[in-house]
C-alpha cells in the first residue's frame, strides 16, 4: 500500500474510532473496537492486539489475530523495549531484534506503540505484526499513535 493511500486509510479508521469511542463502554470493549477496526482495516496487519500492564507484568488483552503469548517475560521483547524506552518501536526484522518472543513464527516485522492513560502514564502497549518483512514506517507510526490518542 503507497503512503498516500496508507495515510487515507488511518484517517479514515481514525474518525470511525472518533465517534464510537465517544459513546459510553469500558476500557476494554474500547479497546477490543479499536483492535477489531484496525485488524480488519490495515491489510498488512497480521496480529493486532494490546499488551496491558497489570502488577508489573505484560498480560495479552484483546486482540484479532493468531493465538498471542498470554504473558511476555519482563524486559524480553519488543513489547517491553518500547514500554522500557517510552516510545514506539518498528522492527523491520523480528528475527534480528534481540530478546523477540516469537509467538508466531509467521511475524516478520512489528510495530509497538506505547499505551497512556489520562496522566501520561503508560498502561501497555499496542503490537502489531506483519508477515511482511519491513512492513512499518513513519507513516504507521503516525496514524497508530493517533488512534491511541483516542484511548
Amino acid at each position: 500500500m503507497n503512503k498516500n493511500r496508507k495515510a487515507d486509510r488511518y484517517q479514515r479508521v481514525y474518525e470511525q474510532l472518533e465517534s464510537l469511542l465517544a459513546k459510553p463502554g469500558n476500557k476494554v470493549s474500547k479497546l477490543a473496537t479499536t483492535v477489531a477496526l484496525l485488524h480488519h482495516k490495515m491489510d498488512h496487519f497480521f496480529w493486532t492486539g494490546f499488551y496491558l500492564l497489570d502488577g508489573g507484568s505484560l498480560i495479552a488483552g484483546p486482540y484479532q489475530g493468531p493465538v498471542a503469548c498470554q504473558l511476555l517475560e519482563k524486559d524480553t521483547g519488543v513489547c517491553w523495549a518500547a514500554i522500557n524506552k517510552k516510545e514506539t518501536l518498528i522492527v523491520p526484522n523480528v528475527h534480528e531484534f534481540p530478546g523477540h518472543i516469537a509467538c508466531d513464527s509467521r511475524s516478520n516485522s512489528e510495530i509497538v506503540v506505547p499505551l497512556k492513560n489520562a496522566e501520561g502514564m503508560i498502561i501497555g502497549v499496542l503490537d502489531v505484526d506483519s508477515k511482511a518483512l519491513d512492513a512499518f514506517d513513519e507513516c504507521d507510526r503516525g496514524g497508530l499513535e493517533k488512534i491511541l490518542s483516542l484511548l
